[in-house]
């Protein structure tokens, strides 16, 4: 039988979807067509039947959290076990067809630009995995006696969502040192880009946290790496954007959990001091003052206030309502105020002392007097505020094959950049571009990281400087003319950067050759990233919606 036949276990899609589909194009929200078939030996396999290309099945793997870009599997794999990933990429490692199927896996769908998707290919539906564990996705050992290494860890599916890893760990008293914003992610997913959030700049970012991995390359081979195991596999993986493997174990570090959380925000109206006052606090690492007070934060982020549509952002979260007034008039004054956002852990022991080392921390910072707010949370909320917040003012809801997210377009840009340059950056892409264009909606995110807590033998990238910013323009967008507004702006973002001759990497990347992902992003790190591909996936067969090897 010739290879243009379909595997006969698959539920056929009805052909008027599929005549529809050859009518679309494959920009701004409209689906590809599936134009190339799977080998038939495949429906030999055991997992055969774990396939599915019915419309709901095909529907979710063809779209993300971006509604942007839609790419039209030729079916997605439920998993019920590890054994069915490593047959179906061992099979397509192993099919002596010059052009082997790709396969994807995607966990919350949480990309923007298509990345875990599969043209023609298989997705891996990893929240199946999720759900056939029976709860044991995540397993806390918590006694360092207990523990071969001495220390405490989570031993966690690469499917399981960090919020239920949060869970988990906080029955024990304990918890993962870094976060991302959003719980609602998987952990393959965040440590195949890096996983930043605001404990980044202390403990590095969630890749850096990483103690042991199970993972299945593109070969279809179940290795078990760490810094001192299968050392190449360990340091490609993370951050490696799925071209080398899957994830389906990772063993997380933990600490003492803490109790409760003090949240401040200070505005400011001088980027300047803005920025200084960033990088002085994460230069602070444990550092205790003439009276003893522990004067280091635990989480510092920072974002801009604009008064940008109906809806701006800031009114609807984090600031009394009494206060929307007087923050408004000062946004108006100024076009852009800078909110610091920083946070500190306490618990019990720490509980007489943490107000008086928050004024120790305001007397050093140069925010404008009268423009502090604080909250208090438990550990627990302050980690999960993000999902609250979405939760109330968008469309999300849970199903059986995972997040379903809503139908806005979110055209986001994730930067890192030199703090040599922030203060251009400022000057011509926050006051000039963003300002004066008044189209930027949703979140603007700016805070610095210190470099040294990062592994640079990891595939991740960042900027050479010793402390870097992560920008990110979270864009929100019910309509495709703002969306292309908005696509326009994150171009022009970029050539600015490139006039200005800052050496930006993105977070989170999309480039659409392979000399734009050398040039553009990886630089010295090619070469090595190059052999690596080579090396566990030599037929290009992972992640091909990221198009570094093949142009998808």
């Amino acid at each position: 039988m010739g290879q243009s036949l379909r595997i006969r276990t698959y539920n056929i899609l009805p052909l008027v979807f599929i005549h529809l589909t050859h009518l679309m194009s494959s920009t701004f929200g409209k689906p590809k067509a599936s134009t190339t078939f799977l080998p038939p030996k495949l429906q030999n396999l055991h997992l055969a039947y774990r396939l599915r290309d019915d419309p709901s099945a095909i529907k979710l793997a063809s779209s993300d959290y971006g509604n942007i870009v839609k790419e039209i599997p030729a079916a997605v794999l439920y998993p019920t076990s590890i054994n069915d990933i490593a047959s179906l990429i061992k099979f397509a490692d192993s099919n002596n067809a010059s052009a082997p199927f790709n396969i994807a896996a995607r966990g919350q769908g949480h990309s923007v630009h298509g990345q875990a998707m599969a043209r023609n290919g298989v997705v891996v539906n990893m929240n199946s995995l999720k759900n056939n564990r029976n709860g044991n996705g995540v397993k806390v050992v918590s006694s360092a006696a207990v523990s071969s290494m001495g220390r405490w860890y989570a031993d966690v599916g690469g499917e399981q969502l960090w919020v239920d890893v949060l869970n988990a760990t906080l029955e024990h008293g304990l918890a993962p040192v870094s976060w991302t914003d959003y719980l609602y992610l998987t952990v393959g997913g965040t440590l195949s880009n890096a996983g930043i959030s605001g404990q980044t700049f202390r403990y590095g970012p969630q890749i850096s946290n990483v103690y042991e991995m199970d993972v299945i390359t593109g070969k279809g081979d179940f290795v078990t790496c760490s810094p001192k195991k299968n050392t190449d596999v360990f340091y490609a993986v993370l951050g490696g954007l799925g071209q080398f493997g899957i994830i389906v174990r990772a063993r997380i570090a933990l600490q003492s959990a803490p109790k409760r959380v003090k949240w401040v925000r200070m505005l400011y109206n001088d980027f300047s001091a803005f920025a200084r006052d960033q990088e002085h606090l994460i230069s602070i690492s444990g550092r205790v003052d003439e009276q003893k007070y522990m004067i280091a934060v635990d989480y510092l982020e920072g974002l801009l206030l604009m008064n940008h549509g109906p809806l701006d952002h800031w009114r609807t979260s984090f600031f009394p309502s009494k206060d929307h007034f007087r923050i408004s008039s000062l946004i108006t004054k100024y076009g852009i105020i800078y909110c610091l956002e920083i946070a500190k852990y306490y618990d019990d022991s720490t509980l007489n002392s943490v107000d008086e080392e928050l004024q120790v921390l305001f007397q050093m910072l140069s925010f404008i007097p009268g423009y502090t707010f604080e909250k208090d949370f438990s550990y627990a909320d302050f980690l999960t505020r993000v999902a609250q917040i979405e939760d109330q003012q968008i469309r999300v809801h849970e199903s059986s094959q995972g997040r379903q997210w809503d139908d806005n377009l979110h055209p986001w840009l994730n930067l890192f950049l030199p703090k040599s340059h922030i203060s251009d950056f400022n000057s011509g892409v926050f006051k000039d571009i963003v300002l004066k264009r008044n189209i930027t909606t949703g979140l603007v995110l700016v805070y610095p990281m210190n470099r040294n807590k990062w592994d640079d033998r990891m595939s991740a990238v960042t900027p050479d400087e010793d402390v870097f910013y992560t920008v990110g323009f979270l864009h929100s967008s019910g309509f495709d003319s703002s969306l292309e507004m908005l696509d326009v702006q994150n171009k022009d973002i970029l050539q600015f950067c490139y006039n200005a001759s800052i050496k930006v990497k993105k977070y989170l990347p999309n480039y659409k050759t392979k000399e734009e992902w050398k040039n553009l992003h990886f630089g010295m790190k090619w070469e090595t990233f190059q052999e690596r591909k080579a090396q566990f996936d030599p037929k290009m067969i992972l992640s091909p919606g990221q198009r570094i090897f093949n142009n998808n």
